[in-house]
């Protein structure tokens, strides 16, 4: 696994954490499907982007806003 891959797997395991934090309700399993089925997870996985180098609560911000206006931007 390169590098790459394993910090696009710890940010996602960082924003289901985060999201769970902020829905205290929620279980991993349901934040890891939130998580997996955003647009922020699609961008997260462009080697373009560079998502996976920011900080968790940087790219938690982009997922927040997704999930409260339904859409990334």
């Amino acid at each position: 696994m390169s590098i790459q891959e394993q910090m696009k797997l710890d940010m996602t395991k960082n924003l289901a954490v985060l999201l769970m934090g902020d829905n205290p309700n929620m279980t991993m399993e349901q934040a890891l499907f939130t998580v997996l089925n955003s647009d922020t997870y699609r961008q997260l996985q462009n080697e373009k982007t560079h998502l996976f180098y920011q900080s968790p609560r940087y790219v938690y911000d982009f997922l927040k806003k997704e999930l409260e206006m339904g859409r990334m931007n």
